[in-house]
């Protein structure tokens, strides 16, 4: 049997405690979506660190992780990931964006992406799936699923062609697919409770939020539950089954 090789284009620096516990973000992506026979490699794209052309071709998908970067900015490696996204595109490479990777998968797609008008998001957040994709009956998915979000940008125009097939309250496009092979999620269907208020806490001490939010957040996410297995359930399809 042919091993299947998959890689998280790892966008963020891990933090001590991320590591200490979950070693890194690359740890916490392997763990939901691996599975026995698998190869998972990491490439660290925000420290420059990116796939040869001749290995690309050996995936069989590819994660983008979020980050503490904006997706529309022009960063060196920022413009480099963009012209990975369009080759894997041209390769019709399975393309699974979470948060800010939904975001720059979106922006390599030909959308727009920004400050989102209403602020930040963070906690927990309820989805609404709004495709009659064959994927989410197939799974048998409620028609709502909870999710942690941390983000103060979005999409905020969509890449021609692509569907919006998730929205909230909060976030007009909260999932979107672009043919069968690429998919964003702009929450965190990796994150659990206790990597959210670690983040809460590194954003106040970078005084990215104020003291206030950062308490009222922290009491809300403590009562409540993210649907994770149901979102590494969808992942888990879209990457390695036969798309949307």
């Amino acid at each position: 049997m042919v091993e299947k090789r998959y890689a998280v284009l790892l966008c963020a620096e891990d933090s001590e405690y991320v590591k200490k516990k979950y070693g890194g973000y690359f740890g916490v992506f392997s763990k939901m979506l691996g599975e026995e026979g698998e190869k998972w490699d990491v490439y660290r794209v925000a420290n420059g660190e990116f796939p040869m052309e001749d290995e690309i071709g050996g995936y069989n998908g590819f994660v983008i992780t979020g980050s503490c970067s904006d997706a529309h900015s022009d960063e060196h490696w920022i413009c480099r990931l963009i012209d990975l996204l369009k080759k894997l595109d041209s390769m019709k490479k399975k393309v699974l964006g979470i948060c800010f990777g939904h975001q720059i998968l979106g922006r390599a797609l030909g959308g727009r992406t920004g400050r989102a008008g209403s602020g930040w998001d963070i906690g927990f957040r309820t989805v609404h799936l709004s495709s009659p994709s064959t994927i989410f009956s197939t799974l048998k998915l409620p028609g709502r699923l909870s999710i942690i979000e941390c983000h103060r940008d979005e999409i905020v125009e969509l890449p021609p062609k692509a569907e919006v097939i998730g929205w909230s309250e909060k976030t007009g496009i909260e999932m979107f697919r672009y043919g069968d092979h690429m998919m964003g999620i702009q929450g965190h269907p990796e994150y659990t409770t206790d990597i959210l208020l670690h983040l809460i806490d590194r954003l106040l001490l970078k005084n990215l939020i104020i003291e206030s939010f950062a308490k009222e957040v922290r009491a809300k996410v403590q009562e409540l539950e993210a649907d994770r297995e149901p979102w590494r359930r969808l992942c888990v399809a879209f990457l390695k089954g036969t798309g949307l």
